[in-house]
Order: structure tokens, then C-alpha cells, then sequence
């Protein structure tokens, strides 16, 4: 694991991992201070001794666990075990797939505090708490196959998601791995899921397979996360990007925000 601060306030925490053993997609827990001093984790991962001490530094009041999507959930319960105070969120149907799993200890039962779903989207009545929501923009992308949840910390201007965007090779999550290779489908996978030159694999990717199943849905997700102040995203999934964050997210996004609405 590859623990760096990002600011005083967002500490990241990078570790290698293989997709179906094939592909370096890497992966990334985002630490972040609130205001108020409470502390908020974004994709939980192994709750180490090295996290806990992060953890303490930042003061030790952990009190949101934030799944962002269907897939980024697995130490959910690890963490709540150890700040049982703290209270989980994540989109609709995690807490129901979380529950028909029954051959993974590691995946427990906990109910989730805080659902965001469609109603609620269409109401715009998402909220999570008064100390949260002062520091965090946020946006269910409900028209992404993951049903992504893109939080944006204002204080900062970080930008935090977990499947929405990759920004491969994953460099940093690899550093401590140099052993872990892949092959040719490795690379290829690459080529389609970086930020490098003009991205036109990205491009095609999210636009022809992430958005595909509600594409109107998520292009008024993408406008209105364009609409954030932000200039570093943080991805689960490969580099960070520091300092032209919305240059390159402009670019990636550049069809969504250019469709006809």
C-alpha cells in the first residue's frame, strides 16, 4: 500500500489489484477530513495498522463509509467493526446484493444509512447530514452501469469516484508490485481506459458501454458535475490527477457535455 496526502484535509491509500487476474486496474481508498473534524472514507480498503494510524493522525473520528458504487464495497464491514458509530451509504441495490451473498464472511449484513436512489434524485431530496453536505457537493449517477456516486470536496476542490472515470496504467497502486505482469490484453485494456493524448478510447468506452443502458441520464450527471469547482480527481482506478483535474475531465466527458440535451 502507498499512503500520500493529496492535501492536509484528503489522504489516499493505493494498493495493486488485478481484475479477473488479468488487467492492472489498481485500487484507492480516499481519506478526508471534514470541517467539522469528522472523517469520511470513500471506497474502503483493508483496514491496516499504516490506515489506522492515518486514521488517528487525522484525528480518529471516522464517521461516514461511503460505497460509491455496486462493486466498491468489500471492506465495508471490516470498517464498521472498527467505528461502529459510523454510519454507511452507498447507492440502491447495494445493500440488497450485499445481502444474497452468503460464501463471503468478509461481506457482512450492516444496513446501509444512507441510500441514494432515483426518487430521491428526482425529489432532490439526496442528503446525508448537515457537517457532510456543507463540504461535499455529490451526484448519483444512476445512468452508469455501476450506479456511481461522484462526491466533490469543496474545501479542496477533489473530485472523488470510484468507476466513473480510470485514468490507467495505475502507476502509483503497482509501485510496491513490480513483480505483478500482464500481457498483451493488459495493454489493450489500457489503451481504452487512460486520460493520456486525446483519450478517444476512454471516450468510446464510457459513451458505448458505461452510459449505454441510460445515456440522457448520465449526460445531465456529467453537466452537472462539470458544473463543480474542482481541479484534482481521485479514481479508484489508476493515477491520480492533480492540478488540471477539470481540463481532462472536460475532455474525456466532451461528448455527454456536447449532447443534445
Amino acid at each position: 500500500m502507498v499512503i500520500r496526502n493529496i492535501s492536509p484535509n484528503v489522504v489516499i491509500f493505493s494498493v495493486p489489484f488485478l481484475r479477473f487476474g488479468l488487467f492492472k486496474v489498481g485500487g484507492r481508498a480516499t481519506l478526508v477530513r471534514l470541517t467539522s473534524g469528522a472523517l469520511a472514507v470513500f471506497s474502503p480498503v483493508a483496514l491496516t495498522p499504516e490506515v489506522r494510524q492515518k486514521i488517528q493522525e487525522l484525528g480518529g473520528n471516522l464517521k461516514y463509509i461511503i460505497a460509491p458504487d455496486m462493486e466498491h464495497h468489500l471492506f465495508v464491514t471490516e470498517w464498521k467493526k472498527a467505528f461502529p458509530a459510523a454510519i454507511i451509504i452507498g447507492p440502491e441495490g447495494l445493500p440488497e446484493k450485499r445481502a444474497k451473498v452468503t460464501d463471503n464472511a468478509q461481506i457482512g449484513k450492516e444496513p446501509f444509512d444512507v441510500v441514494f436512489d432515483v426518487k430521491k434524485k428526482a425529489n432532490k431530496t439526496l442528503t446525508v447530514s448537515a457537517e457532510f453536505d456543507v463540504d461535499f457537493d455529490y451526484e448519483f449517477v444512476d445512468g452508469h452501469a455501476s450506479k456511481e456516486l461522484v462526491f466533490n470536496y469543496r474545501p479542496d476542490g477533489v473530485l472523488i469516484e470510484a468507476d466513473f472515470l480510470f485514468n490507467l496504467p495505475a502507476r502509483e497502486q503497482f509501485s510496491r508490485a513490480p513483480g505483478m505482469k500482464t500481457g498483451v490484453a493488459a495493454r489493450l485494456w489500457n489503451s481504452i481506459q487512460t486520460t493520456e493524448g486525446e483519450a478517444k478510447g476512454a471516450k468510446r468506452f464510457i459513451w458505448h458501454a458505461l452510459s449505454r443502458g441510460d445515456r440522457p441520464s448520465f449526460n445531465e450527471s456529467v453537466r452537472r458535475i462539470d458544473n463543480w469547482d474542482f481541479n484534482t480527481i481521485i479514481p479508484c482506478h489508476g493515477e491520480t490527477i492533480e492540478g488540471n483535474g477539470k481540463e481532462v475531465f472536460r475532455k474525456v466527458f466532451e461528448w455527454h457535455l456536447e449532447a443534445q440535451k
